[in-house]
């Protein structure tokens, strides 16, 4: 199965004083307005948690450089064609997950700069994210990271300054009482115990955990306190064979559900793999073919998919299909959580590939649980023109 779609399009949010006083407008997260579609409305009750994800971590401002030809080359001036601007690091999923529909609360630091204000509002006013658990930290600078995309892979620089205690408190997630929430994300640190995970699993929170690369080399799952909390452990292909010692992402998926309940292990081109040990299912599905013009995000996005599935309570399979098919929406677009898509990307996607004479009728049937999800609502045109990271200009100032 295959989709594709050319990026163009920006959304104006801050406006900044360009050369010779002109204002430019930097292309900003989309923002939603009116009713969103609930994926979790024929579940909810009055004695549900307030919240159905729960997130804390480390907000960048993310500066994304677009329309560049090669990598930048040592002792020259490169130009880029656009540029845009977006909250990035834990932002990134907990876009990703407002905009599947799901009340999402952010526990983070932001600095008391220009770059947090910006931050703060994207995401609470553009979004719809509670951020009532952050806090605003006096005399802190948003960390920022450059990202220069090209070749359907991008090169990345950040800077942050040492956080003051109150920073480092809200980047830890060291909160002693987490709000109520049907599920986290917890990013697991190899040899650090977040107490706020098991708090949050005493809560009843269902935890999924994400990981990232060893800089220890150690490779040891036992490094990895918080892992007993977690109801689905969610590593990549090469991540999952190093903490388990297998040479095959699936038999890494199956030594994995020792420690979790449900194990998935992404395998880049070639789709995911997960087990599910409680029910004994297993589940494989292949990526979806598109032009891919940034990967960055992706990972969180295949994430935010995969909790949607989770607490809407669908077929292991559906859940796996619909994370991999909102990963592949998003590298179709620049930046990370300007790329998350929603709803309406869902709904266009599957109105499109159903109109194609050529598709594979089984990778349609793959699919198919899609047709009674996407609400009519959503049917927009294919490709949707939207948070692609550009320049335009306004008025004068």
């Amino acid at each position: 199965m295959t989709a594709s779609s050319t990026p163009t399009g920006k959304g104006p949010d801050r406006q900044d004083q360009g050369p010779g006083g002109r204002e430019y407008i930097v292309g900003a997260p989309h923002a939603h307005f009116g009713p969103q579609f609930d994926p979790l409305a024929g579940l909810r009750a009055t004695a549900d948690p307030p919240w159905d994800v729960y997130l804390t971590g480390t907000v960048f401002l993310d500066i994304i450089f677009t329309g560049l030809d090669s990598a930048p080359v040592r002792g020259t001036e490169s130009w880029a064609r656009g540029m845009g601007s977006s909250p990035g690091g834990v932002a990134n999923m907990a876009t990703a997950l407002a905009r599947l529909g799901l009340r999402t609360a952010l526990a983070a630091a932001f600095g008391d700069d220009h770059y947090g204000e910006y931050c703060w509002d994207a995401l609470e006013q553009g979004e719809g994210i509670d951020l009532s658990p952050s806090r605003t930290v006096p005399g802190w600078h948003s960390p920022v990271t450059v990202s220069m995309a090209y070749e359907g892979e991008r090169t990345m620089v950040s800077h942050g300054h040492e956080p003051p205690p109150d920073a480092e408190f809200m980047q830890e997630g060291a909160l002693a009482c987490p709000p109520r929430a049907r599920a986290a994300v917890a990013s697991l640190i190899p040899g650090r115990r977040s107490p706020w995970i098991a708090e949050a699993a005493r809560l009843g929170t269902r935890i999924f955990g994400d990981v990232g690369w060893d800089e220890t080399g150690a490779w040891d799952l036992a490094a990895l306190p918080d892992l007993e909390h977690c109801e689905a452990f969610l590593p990549n292909a090469e991540e999952a064979m190093r903490y388990t010692g297998t040479d095959c992402p699936r038999a890494a998926a199956r030594a994995l559900t020792a420690f979790v309940p449900i194990a998935v292990v992404t395998l880049g081109a070639e789709g995911a793999y997960a087990v599910d040990r409680r029910t004994g299912e297993t589940a494989e599905v292949p990526a979806i073919a598109v032009e891919a013009l940034d990967p960055t995000g992706a990972g969180d996005v295949f994430v935010a998919g995969f909790v949607t599935g989770t607490l809407a309570g669908w077929p292991l399979a559906d859940r796996l299909a619909f994370a991999g098919l909102t990963a592949a929406l998003s590298v179709q677009e620049f930046g990370g959580s300007l790329s998350a898509p929603g709803w309406s990307e869902v709904a266009a996607w599957w109105r499109k590939v159903q109109s194609v004479d050529t598709q594979d009728p089984a990778a349609l049937r793959r699919y198919a649980f899609l047709g009674d999800l996407v609400p009519e609502t959503c049917a927009e045109p294919w490709p949707r023109r939207r948070a692609v990271p550009t320049i335009g200009f306004g008025r004068s100032a």
